[in-house]
């Protein structure tokens, strides 16, 4: 197993969900929070559990049928994504789920993160990354709340988000060791977690040059070729990852991690998880990245701009 040091470290700023409401909320912000307990008064906490999402219906009564991410799509080849129901995968979710998470997995294992020191810089366990291989079946970029209206009541997003912007969301279910690769978004982002528990690292926009980015498109979204589950074969693009800085979170079932736009961030599941990530873009910036974003994706469509190279369609 090769031994590799990575970027550094330091965990991201965190405060809990009653006292951000008592210092009047959440305002403008440029840098990630971590909002402990977000979801906590949320019906989500009590309606989203495998098994109740394992039994939606339409109002057919028929089962959902949706695409899935076969395994890791910002890096490498894109496979195939098959359609299938969703109902067995999520009872077979709520079966792993039962499993204890032990206290010494991850990239940050829970038991070396509680020794930190507020502040301190540290650096990733990255032979976790070589346990496993990136190829589970996952639910991802599901627009459940279009297909199931009445599932928007179940979150509160207006209370920690204020203001008037345009929001669209997508839910995400899968097992421990998914992987989101490398990349950032054009809008925030609201990361809430309903279930399981995730690794986020992030890197602020300042990093770019060190970010190696990919020609391989993605709607919203910017690549990179720096693949954090191959990085022991990747040694040039190692080398400018070690010159960035980072933050860590562990986000976990009830919190919510604020991801400004234009900011670098990778995924990695630690437990089965549900998870909805909620986009949003004021009116200006509808107009000046909204649409320009959407005028590249007619191009792509068209087969005129990347087709052939992106995380939509088979490689």
């Amino acid at each position: 197993m090769t031994s590799i040091r990575g970027p550094s470290f330091q965990l991201v700023d965190q405060i809990d969900a009653e006292q951000l409401q008592r210092q009047g909320g959440f305002g403008a912000r440029t840098r990630p929070l971590l909002v402990k307990g977000a979801l906590r008064n949320w019906p989500a906490q009590q309606n989203w559990s495998f098994e109740q999402m394992a039994a939606l219906r339409y109002k057919d009564g028929s089962e959902p049928k949706v695409k899935f991410q076969n395994g890791l799509v910002e890096q490498g080849q894109t496979q195939p994504r098959p359609v299938m129901p969703v109902g067995p995968y999520l009872q077979g979710l709520a079966t792993l789920a039962k499993r204890a998470l032990p206290d010494d997995v991850g990239l940050l294992p829970d038991r070396r993160r509680h020794q930190l020191a507020p502040g301190e810089q540290f650096f990733l366990d990255w032979a976790h990354m070589q346990t496993f291989q990136p190829d589970r079946m996952y639910l991802a970029q599901w627009n459940i709340l279009d297909e199931f209206p009445a599932l928007r009541h179940d979150f509160s997003i207006k209370d920690l988000w204020p203001g008037r912007r345009w929001t669209w969301e997508y839910v995400f279910m899968g097992p421990a060791n998914t992987v989101t690769g490398l990349h950032y978004d054009f809008p925030h982002n609201w990361f809430c977690q309903v279930r399981g528990s995730k690794e986020f690292i992030l890197f602020p926009p300042e990093q770019t040059p060190h970010m190696c980015i990919s020609e391989k498109y993605d709607w919203g979204a910017i690549l990179s070729d720096i693949n954090i589950s191959q990085l022991d074969r990747q040694p040039d693009k190692l080398k400018e990852f070690e010159k960035t800085q980072g933050l860590y979170a562990r986000v976990e079932a009830g919190d919510a991690l604020f991801i400004p736009k234009r900011t670098w961030h990778a995924v990695v599941s630690l437990e089965p998880s549900i998870s909805l990530g909620v986009f949003g873009l004021t009116a200006p910036e509808v107009l000046f990245g909204g649409v320009p974003n959407e005028i590249k994706n007619i191009f792509h469509k068209m087969h005129l701009y990347r087709w052939g190279n992106c995380t939509c369609h088979k490689f």
